[in-house]
């Protein structure tokens, strides 16, 4: 596992973040809303407690957007860098006491490799993982 902090930012810069290890996990996330925030196929995430993320918001350009799941939602919300358009965290009163960052937005290695495919019921056909990747498909249902 690395010692030192990881660093990560978004395409401009005005965003930047430091995380202290370890991770609690990374996962590829097929939902739908994950989907349209990236504009992609599906975002690999990792989550980390509250206290071992620092965000730096040097000209004032994050925000948050408000995002849920499902038909009976806990809140969440998605921060981005309001002058690029960056998609970098994510956080849910489902998760509380937890960031997730896009792992695609860090400078460097994370301190695991990616361990799950989660809401797989909702990926798209056009792009689907190698199968023999020998990661789990989790339902969105399955919250562990």
């Amino acid at each position: 596992m690395p010692s030192t902090p990881a660093h990560g930012r978004c395409l401009c810069g005005d965003v930047r973040f430091t995380v202290d290890w370890p991770s609690k996990w990374v996962a590829h996330c097929h939902c739908t809303l994950c989907r349209r925030a990236h504009g992609a196929a599906f975002v690999t995430w990792f989550g980390v407690e509250n206290d071992r993320a620092r965000i730096d918001d040097f000209a004032g350009a994050l925000r948050w957007y408000a995002s849920s799941h499902g038909p009976d939602p806990p809140r969440a919300e998605r921060g981005f860098c309001a002058r690029c358009g960056s998609s970098l965290f994510f956080r849910s009163e489902r998760w509380p006491g937890e960031l997730h960052i896009a792992l695609a937005s860090l400078e460097g290695e994370a301190d695991r490799a990616p361990m799950a495919h989660v809401f797989w019921e909702t990926h798209v056909d056009w792009a689907v993982p190698d199968p023999d990747d020998g990661l789990p498909r989790k339902p969105s249902t399955q919250s562990d």
